[in-house]
């Protein structure tokens, strides 16, 4: 019989839906039991954090972490993770890209602050009340929140992290395939990839898409849509069709359950190793799409401004799951001088 591993999931900044991909291993998840026991979880097991922390040392065979790093606590547990976890894998596009919960970086802080506790219609409070990391009340009880960060993170900029497993969540077949590695290196059938590796593939989604039979062949449109807009033809590639989808600047591997639902791709993969910033590679395709310049790589301003006045929302459109990680990381906020 197999030797049998650990593995413990923790989140983050996160919306748990990664804690239900892995319950949507289905009937498999028996073969994941069989191969690993699961030792800490928070939501879906009945542990307490100090169960966590009271574990030694690499006595975790794979951690999975998922969700952004948006405050202290999301901080503290990923270094407890990284010193309990042999190996550590960070699950899902909020861990590896910031997500969702990233685009909070186009704010601060502050900002966040004043709109949710003074500015909002919902929320009663007179005294402009703002969360405080200690207060004591009239008793002499100090009651603790974590420090809210700033700015949003990824796993990797708070702890050294070996494996990287995008897509928000990862789904079923990526699970499998993750699992069947799991399975085969338990087995000593093969070895763990590199330290790095983005457990995907390195080709873009059109590289892979059903609806894609003539790959490399040129489109062009005369304006862009959304899907909100039209009723796209389910066999023809939505850039086709002048529909904005992300697939040229997105990494395969996800199976494309969007574009087999008729709903265009969103970019939860994340690029490829080869490309430096995801939103600025589709910016690039969406340019050659609309026939603004030959020459992807030199667009005018006034090219610029033409294309960005078609999108509705650009840096949430092209940046919806790798703001943190982008070249852009976060929006600038203007200074007093």
């Amino acid at each position: 019989m197999a030797r049998k591993i650990s593995l413990a999931l923790k989140r983050g900044a996160s919306c748990v839906g990664c804690d239900i991909a892995v319950v949507n291993l289905s009937q498999k998840l028996f073969d994941l039991l069989e191969i690993a026991d699961i030792v800490f979880s928070p939501t879906l097991l009945d542990v307490k954090y100090d169960d966590l922390r009271k574990m030694p040392d690499k006595s975790i065979t794979i951690g999975l972490y998922h969700g952004a790093v948006r405050n202290s606590d999301n901080e503290e547990f990923a270094k407890i993770m990284r010193d309990k976890c042999q190996v550590l894998i960070a699950y899902g596009a909020c861990a590896h890209m910031g997500g969702i919960p990233g685009l909070a970086n186009v704010s601060n802080r502050e900002k966040i602050f004043q709109t949710v506790y003074k500015e909002t219609f919902s929320t009663d409070n007179p005294k402009c009340v703002f969360p405080q990391t200690e207060w004591v009340d009239d008793r002499g009880h100090k009651l603790t929140l974590p420090e809210f960060y700033d700015e949003v993170y990824t796993l990797d900029d708070v702890v050294d992290v070996d494996y990287y497993v995008p897509a928000c969540p990862p789904t079923h077949e990526m699970n499998m395939e993750i699992l069947n590695l799991i399975k085969d290196w338990v087995e000593g059938k093969r070895d763990l990839p590199p330290k790095g590796t983005v457990i995907a593939r390195e080709k873009t989604l059109c590289d892979e898409c059903p609806r894609n039979p003539g790959k490399g062949k040129k489109i062009t449109v005369e304006k862009l849509k959304y899907i909100s807009e039209v009723e796209p033809d389910p066999e023809k590639c939505f850039l086709e069709q002048g529909i904005l989808c992300l697939g040229p600047a997105t990494r395969a591997g996800c199976g494309a359950p969007c574009i087999e639902a008729n709903m265009p791709c969103r970019g939860c993969m994340g690029p490829t190793s080869f490309v430096m910033d995801q939103g600025g590679s589709m910016l690039s395709a969406i340019a050659s799409i609309l026939g603004i310049s030959e020459d992807e790589i030199e667009l005018s301003e006034e090219d610029i401004e033409k294309l960005v006045s078609q999108l509705k929302d650009p840096l949430g459109c092209f940046y919806r799951f790798s703001l943190p990680k982008s070249l852009l990381r976060k929006v600038v906020q203007d200074r007093e001088v």
